[in-house]
């Protein structure tokens, strides 16, 4: 991606749907009027999956639009992807968020009252126009100052920064306490994860955190002395390095790898060698050490991030546009597991992908969400929202995935969104 200073203008021409034509005139239509447009059939289309589900008393709410503010479309692709996970939704549009807060921080939850009216407009807008997110834009550049103007910015940036700020502002901890340093090295590395993970929550604890936040762990091993020492640390997404494949048949054939690839390569064993060596808790001294990753805990909503860009810092950076080829469904993690209690939740079912098509020079950001009343995919081209099929999730395009938990039930999804209409 540029660097966060450069901006440039990615402009979305938007075509009027052309008028239907009755059906008693559509002879003389024939005569007199252009091809039908691309637009009209995808209205059309559009207004045929509505009809039917409402015939399947389905609700066809969320499919709404945002108006591009002026290169705001990572921030209209992340807002899309939030907008359609189901409990985040839920909790904006009963409005418990107000109730997990203190109160000496109801006057300051400005970001979080911010969002959830814009998710609760996105769910009850009747005619399907597109809403300016222009007041959720100010709470947020108030929030995280990198975001004020309007220049192109990085879409996982800001979701992390969009996290950060709703988890701070519904914090149930009112106090938090200091960090006090304990010796859980005599535990098994289970009860030692299980430990780290309470005092986590000692200083984080709120919805965000209990949907999005999952827990790491490191180890490091000691090559001369074999000792092996394990660090719990608490994740908001995971960055996958995009494995390269190691044989083209032709230069010109796109590329592509597969998600299964990239966790591996993300897992597999590093050694730290020269000037990155640490000190050995047991020899007292810089040693050569290997260091792996595995998942101890699985979050209910899992954010994959695919590194498609070098530094942002460098003049030269780049982006890898190479296609990942990633599951809709039955995502499987148990290989990447660290422990056999974790098993039963690591399997993940994709509901969004957050999009970004171009080059680091300039570039445009879509979103692809599963609305989770219609069970449909559909298309977010900032204030554009079309049907699309399941087979086209998958792209080189894709930057952000957005991944449920396969036991998290949605299966009265439906009735809980008619329930808060």
């Amino acid at each position: 991606m540029p660097s966060m200073r450069q901006s440039y203008t990615v402009t979305v021409p938007e075509e009027p749907p052309s008028p239907l034509i009755p059906f008693g005139k559509q002879q003389d239509a024939r005569r007199k009027s252009p091809p039908v447009s691309r637009s009209m059939l995808v209205s059309t289309f559009v207004g045929l999956l509505i009809n039917q589900a409402k015939n399947n008393n389905k609700s066809p709410h969320g499919l709404v639009g945002l108006r591009n503010l002026g290169n705001t479309c990572f921030m209209n692709s992340i807002l899309q992807c939030l907008s359609n996970t189901p409990e985040l939704r839920d909790y904006c549009m009963r409005n418990t968020h107000r109730t997990d807060l203190s109160s000496s921080c109801k006057a300051k939850a400005a970001l979080m009252d911010e969002f959830a009216k814009l998710t609760r407009t996105l769910w009850t807008s009747v005619n399907n126009e597109a809403i300016s997110p222009s007041d959720f834009k100010t709470q947020i550049q108030r929030y995280a100052p990198k975001f004020v103007g309007y220049n192109q910015q990085d879409a996982q940036e800001f979701l992390r920064s969009l996290l950060d700020g709703l988890h701070n502002e519904v914090n149930r901890v009112a106090a938090r306490p200091q960090v006090s340093l304990e010796d859980f090295d005599q535990l098994s590395d289970d009860e030692k994860g299980r430990r780290m993970w309470n005092k986590y929550l000692e200083r984080d604890d709120s919805k965000v955190v209990e949907l999005f936040v999952g827990q790491l762990k490191s180890m490091l091993t000691c090559n001369h002395c074999g000792f092996c020492s394990t660090v719990f640390d608490p994740f908001w997404d995971l960055s996958l390095p995009i494995a390269q494949s190691s044989s083209r048949e032709e230069e010109e054939e796109e590329e592509e790898v597969t998600l299964s690839d990239c966790l591996r390569l993300f897992t597999k064993e590093e050694v730290l060698d020269g000037e990155e060596r640490p000190t050995c808790q047991r020899c007292k001294a810089r040693r050569k050490c290997t260091k792996k990753f595995t998942i101890q805990k699985f979050p209910q909503i899992l954010v994959l991030h695919l590194k498609r860009f070098s530094d942002r810092e460098v003049k030269t950076c780049s982006k890898l546009s190479t296609r990942v080829d990633f599951p809709l469904k039955d995502l499987d993690l148990r290989d990447f597991a660290s422990s056999e209690s974790s098993l039963n939740s690591a399997v993940y079912h994709l509901y969004a992908v957050s999009n970004h098509s171009g080059n680091t020079l300039g570039g445009h950001y879509t979103a692809y969400c599963r609305n989770p009343s219609l069970g449909e995919w559909y298309r977010y081209d900032d204030s554009r929202v079309n049907p699309m099929a399941s087979s086209q999730v998958c792209s080189s395009d894709a930057y952000v995935l957005f991944y449920e938990r396969a036991n998290a039930s949605d299966d009265d999804d439906d009735d809980t969104l008619c329930n808060l209409l």
